[in-house]
């Protein structure tokens, strides 16, 4: 897990932990901590011959050619590590220059380590153009006067990169910020108390400095945008340290007798930790790779990472020292140089405020950034080939249609022939793609989505034919007869039962929260044929006809009003011998098929509650598209929906890439659904006292935000609590211990 996504980042990221392994150690950081003058630290010269301070930089300039993101990667990692020293400000600096179109001949140094540079954050210098006509540059640049502080790294910089805000440029007259490139050895350096005891911050200041015009970079330069990139992927390091330090103390730290990691406290705030660190690497990683992207969507990707990155490292430092206790707080253990670090990040890279103001500004604009998957040249033959059969498709009305798609694969096509096409992640992604593109529905399989793999890899060839294509032309409605009142989340503690009776079983039980009874046909059963056997075993798969005598559907009513659910009565419903899938007592493995199927898929904002475009929509209808809090809570909302809707993205390219997506998916849908509460929650809060009103969904806007708020209650509950997700990320991705007696 990391900022990276393809074997060539990870690749990256790989040799760049271990330089961090051989050359930036504990001691080189606490010699940065006592230094008393300001120097290159040692591992200089071997980081600079590794090409990693010209990641970003043209191959013509000394650098290897790649972008933000493969910097991005090597500045997580070095994050990481605490690394003291110039690399930030001078990779951030030569990031400036590069992109500016200016001031090429400065790059080679800075790709080569000979020359470092600093790039000033906060306030303006005064400028004015010298020897030229104001409002014109001309031959003779700018003359530029003031003092800056804090600028990072200034003290072993030999370029420093300075805002200017010059008098009369603008066609109005009003003054204008340009940024020019000026010689350190032309300015007065003074070192500052800083919070960061391993990176120092400086006071500069300039008096009466000629800028000639080749240092003076073009208007549509944006350092501080740049910045928010490259600091929130340091930022991500320090909190991937942080997480990694915590998890690692809370694994053998023992208080009361076990492993502190056992306690579910800290279990969630380490689960917690690594949530908001995924959120945090994605919305960096989209940062990084918009650079080419439509200025809008570049400003609105690059706004979510500066409110979301350097707020996580904080977050995540924090907490690491409330996992490790007292210990955590002293001295000797680097837990505080890390918090230093993220709060020195934090403070020099806006303030989160704005970078939501940012946001927010763009989603009252309708500025939207798009989730698709961009697939590789080669990818073309195959499109094409997709998009005349899908086509096809598209020309049928739509029986016809459904049956063609069942016949030819194309509903699952994932799974094997002749279920599906046998299609690998790069193919499932193009077809839903030119389905989408064509117009062509997906055949509603609901609850069959899952019943499907199930069959096709556990049920017998009577039981294919009979259910699977009936199943994939959406003729057949499936129910999943699994939850039951005493089990909840846990399906194993199970407790209907099933009886061996002539040609068959006998089952008796009650099953709850089952959407779709009322008009299911079949429903997928799981129930105990062997009591004596151990909890995970003696569990059997049955599939059990609807209309079978002895089944009992009764509507469950919700707090919304509404009765999508029903609970199910079986007393001695009588199930074939060859309605059984899989072997008797092993159904729990079919079961676990059946829970666990994924496919490569694109990525979707389904929400029981409201979301932010219509979130937008109620803000303008009430008049509060001004109010400053209304617009922070509205950043802020959006800043976690494109987040979460980064990680399915991020989940279907690590597929597509062949690297294991690792705590994405899991970590989604815990922000998805919390995400959907909080949109919810908010909106209902604006409407005042009309949120005293409720009533259909055809009622209005407002009164259905009071609808949007019942039906959210839902969302971090079904498909497994919170709480129980929260232990999957701390147990089975975290790798901490299970409690033995969770009693």
């Amino acid at each position: 897990m990391a900022i990276g996504l393809s074997e060539e980042h990870e690749a990256l990221a790989a040799s760049v932990r271990g330089f961090a392994e051989r050359y930036v150690t504990a001691q080189s950081v606490r010699a940065a901590v006592d230094a008393t003058e300001h120097v290159r630290p040692a591992f200089w010269p071997v980081l600079a011959e590794q090409g990693l301070l010209g990641l970003h930089l043209p191959e013509s300039c000394g650098g290897q050619g790649f972008g933000l993101a493969e910097l991005a990667v090597a500045l997580e990692e070095l994050g990481r590590a605490n690394a003291p020293g110039p690399y930030l400000p001078t990779v951030l600096a030569s990031a400036v220059i590069s992109g500016s179109g200016a001031a090429h001949d400065l790059l080679p140094g800075l790709a080569d380590g000979s020359r470092t540079a600093a790039v000033a954050l906060t306030g303006t210098l005064a400028g004015a153009p010298t020897g030229a006509p104001a409002g014109d540059l001309g031959d003779g640049g700018l003359t530029v006067g003031g003092a800056l502080e804090p600028v990072l790294g200034a003290g072993l910089a030999d370029l420093l990169v300075l805002p200017v805000r010059v008098a009369g440029e603008a066609a109005d007259g009003d003054a204008v910020e340009r940024w020019v490139v000026v010689d350190a050895a032309d300015a007065s350096v003074e070192a500052l108390d800083g919070l960061d005891l391993t990176r120092r911050v400086h006071r500069v200041t300039v008096d009466g400095v000629t800028v000639r015009a080749g240092r003076v970079l073009p208007g549509s330069v944006d350092p501080r945008g740049l910045a928010a990139v490259l600091f929130g992927a340091e930022a991500c390091g320090v909190a991937g340290w942080a997480v990694d330090t915590a998890v690692s103390y809370a694994r053998v730290r023992e208080q009361f007798g076990r492993p502190i990691g056992q306690f579910q406290g800290v279990k969630h705030k380490c689960a917690r930790m690594l949530v908001e660190l995924e959120r945090a690497r994605a919305a960096v990683w989209d940062a990084a790779r918009a650079t080419g992207a439509d200025p809008d969507q570049r400003a609105y990707a690059v706004a979510v990472a500066g409110a979301l990155a350097p707020d996580v490292a904080v977050a995540c430092a924090e907490d690491n020292i409330q996992v490790h206790g007292g210990i955590g707080y002293t001295w000797e253990h680097d837990a505080h140089l890390y918090y230093r670090r993220a709060l020195t990040l934090r403070a020099l890279a806006g303030r989160s405020a704005g970078h939501r103001a940012a946001v927010a500004d763009r989603v009252l604009a309708g500025v939207r950034r798009p989730m698709d998957v961009e697939l590789a040249a080669d990818a073309e033959p195959l499109r094409e080939e997709i998009r005349e059969s899908v086509a096809g498709l598209a020309a049928m009305d739509q029986p016809s249609q459904r049956a063609a798609m069942a016949a030819g694969g194309w509903v699952t096509p994932h799974l094997p022939r002749p279920w599906g096409r046998a299609a690998g992640p790069v193919e499932q992604v193009v077809i839903q793609q030119e389905m989408r593109r064509a117009k062509v529905s997906p055949v509603p399989l609901m609850i069959g989505a899952w019943v499907v793999p199930s069959l096709v890899q556990y049920g017998t060839p009577a039981q294919q034919e009979r259910f699977l294509a009936a199943t994939l032309r959406g003729e057949i409605v499936w129910c999943q007869l699994f939850s039951e009142p005493g089990a909840g989340s846990d399906l194993a503690g199970l407790s209907t039962r099933a009886e061996r009776v002539e040609g068959g079983w006998r089952v008796t039980g009650q099953k709850i929260w089952t959407s779709l009874a009322r008009d299911a046909q079949w429903g997928i059963c799981i129930a105990r044929t062997d009591p004596a056997a151990p909890k995970h075993q003696g569990i059997t798969y049955f599939l059990v006809d609807m209309a079978a005598e002895g089944i009992d559907i009764r509507p469950l009513r919700e707090c919304t009003g509404d009765a999508v659910f029903n609970e199910v009565f079986l007393d001695g419903v009588f199930v074939a011998d060859d309605l059984v899938v899989g072997p008797v007592d092993q159904g729990w493995r079919v079961a676990r098929t059946t829970l666990a199927n994924e496919r490569v898929g694109l990525t979707s904002s389904f929400q029981l509650g409201g979301d932010v475009p219509a979130l937008v929509e109620l803000v303008d209808s009430l008049g509060l598209a001004d109010d400053p809090l209304v617009r922070d809570r509205l950043g802020a909302l959006a800043c976690d929906q494109h987040a979460f809707r980064l990680l399915g993205l991020r989940a279907t390219l690590k597929q597509l890439s062949g690297t294991d997506p690792g705590a994405t998916a899991n970590v989604r849908k815990l922000v998805a659904m919390e995400h959907g509460q909080d949109v919810t929650e908010f909106g209902f809060t604006l409407l005042g006292a009309e949120g005293a009103l409720t009533g259909g969904w055809d009622t209005g806007l407002r009164r259905r935000w009071t609808r949007y708020l019942l039906a959210s209650r839902a969302m971090t509950i079904g498909g497994g609590t919170t709480e129980v997700n929260l232990n999957v990320i701390g147990e089975r991705i975290l790798g901490l211990p299970r409690d033995p007696d969770p009693r």
